[in-house]
């Protein structure tokens, strides 16, 4: 496997978290990470939206990524915030497609499951395991974190899939 650079963006829509990694089989090396903001809820939605996909899209032509990983949405008990969580997503998938990137998806369950062990870890544990398992100096927030978590865990897939056979996922487990 040759060096891939990897984006990986953990979607919403007041704050999106992105981390890029240059993924070398089992060496990770940090690129850089941080938040797209669009908290400003006098901004109007459709303006809101094209903040994230513009930001990803200079994130993405700045660091020149091969690979795009998101998070997939998950329905929770508020349809509005679940929607507002998909259109987020899509933009910033659209973002990556617009520079023909190849993009991934996994679950939080899958994401976790990867990095920490446990598919139903908090937070912090997430924050903790990026911070030691790219050597950074200090832990992240949590939206730059969760980015991270889904680089690492994409790389893990990557590492498992070196023929590209399909990989077929039960309760967040690679089977």
């Amino acid at each position: 496997m040759t060096s891939t650079r990897v984006i990986g963006i953990d979607p919403g829509l007041r704050i999106t978290g992105y981390g890029i990694v240059d993924c070398e089989n089992k060496k990770t090396t940090y690129i850089t990470s941080g938040v797209i903001k669009t908290t400003s809820e006098k901004l109007p939605y459709p303006e809101r939206l094209k903040i994230i996909f513009d930001e990803v899209s200079e994130i993405v032509s700045k660091h020149q990524p091969n690979q795009m990983c998101i998070e997939k949405t998950f329905v929770n008990m508020n349809a509005n915030s679940s929607l507002a969580l998909g259109q987020a997503r899509g933009v910033a998938m659209a973002a990556g497609i617009q520079h023909q990137l190849q993009i991934y998806e996994y679950t939080a369950l899958q994401i976790k499951k990867s990095v920490v062990g446990n598919g139903h870890a908090e937070k912090i544990q997430v924050q903790s395991m990026v911070q030691k398992l790219l050597n950074l100096p200090e832990v992240l927030g949590p939206d730059s974190s969760d980015a991270l978590a889904c680089v690492l865990c994409h790389n893990q897939v990557m590492q498992i899939n070196q023929d590209n056979s399909p990989i077929n996922f039960k309760g967040g487990r690679i089977l």
